[in-house]
């Protein structure tokens, strides 16, 4: 996907009095970036540029503190969660932080800007139990064999590695080490690490290569995963598996959740966690320790005589 294009917005709205935002000049500059990452600062960052423009506001140069926080008081009094704005307001740092080592601008307007204090959602995860079901769960009426094959694969690997969904959809055929019990993937920032793959999750795998090259096409290469058009597995082919097989509505994202509090609930170091996630940072991984202590303290309630 190039990251060009997915930073373009129309002539009249990325450029006006004043200069151009230079959108594609920043998106040129997320090379180590993936592409559902690009996606989410081109989303942010146009729909901030088309709030600007609604104030007569057409160029970065125009943009001081005072316009961003009026800005972030627009995004919270349009009640995004929290989560949300401080992602968009992380776009903002970004994009004008580049503006300002280029030599754009002067001056950094987003160098004091804040996302709004507050903790943000839980992480939804999975009971044992929805586990159970989603993996192990009575196949489908009139299910191709190959498409159970498939679908028990993916969602071994995305609970018992804890991958993300994108790097799920990424894996070719010579990511995976199966005698060694293992599969390395890509992550954000272009990083490679090596997960270890279940037991369970190793059998899937053997089990969905036997009919593997019956179902994904020639053009998509090693693509370790396909749909039912023979090309490569994408993140909204993930999401119909997860709603063929889960007991409840959820998202395939859980399952990264689900793994990440499990091992933490069954006395899994922290750092460790963080390895197997691929954080850059321990304190994103901690948020799962939140999730640990939030569902002691509910079956302590649930189940003390005196709670």
């Amino acid at each position: 996907m190039p990251t060009r294009a997915l930073l373009n917005v129309a002539p009249a709205v990325a450029s006006g009095v004043g200069g151009s935002w230079q959108l594609d000049e920043f998106a040129a500059s997320l090379t180590g970036s993936a592409p559902n990452t690009v996606a989410a600062y081109r989303s942010d960052l146009v729909a901030f540029v088309e709030w600007a423009a609604r104030g007569d506001v057409h160029s970065p140069h125009q943009v001081d503190r005072t316009l961003l926080r009026r800005y972030v008081a627009s995004l919270t009094t349009r009640q995004f969660a929290k989560r949300t704005v401080a992602r968009k307001v992380s776009s903002l740092r970004r994009y004008f932080g580049y503006l300002r080592r280029e030599g754009v601008l002067a001056v950094d307007p987003s160098s004091a800007l804040r996302a709004p204090s507050g903790e943000g959602r839980l992480p939804r995860v999975l009971d044992h139990a929805d586990v159970s079901t989603l993996l192990d769960g009575p196949t489908p009426d009139h299910e191709p064999h190959w498409r159970r094959l498939r679908d028990d694969a993916v969602l071994e690997v995305l609970y018992g590695s804890g991958v993300r969904v994108g790097e799920l959809c990424g894996l070719d055929l010579d990511s995976l080490q199966l005698a060694a019990g293992a599969v390395s993937v890509w992550g954000k920032g272009s990083k490679q690490r090596r997960v270890p793959l279940s037991a369970p999750a190793v059998a899937a795998l053997r089990a969905w290569l036997e009919v593997r090259r019956d179902v994904v096409a020639a053009t998509a290469g090693s693509a370790l995963f396909g749909n039912e058009r023979g090309a490569r597995l994408t993140p909204r082919d993930v999401r119909r598996i997860v709603d063929r097989r889960s007991p409840r509505p959820t998202h395939p994202h859980a399952l990264r959740h689900s793994f990440a509090t499990h091992l933490l609930d069954g006395g899994a170091d922290l750092r460790a966690v963080q390895e197997l996630l691929g954080h850059a940072d321990v304190a994103t991984t901690q948020r799962y320790t939140h999730v640990s202590n939030h569902r002691l303290r509910e079956a302590y309630a649930e189940s003390h005589p005196r709670a």
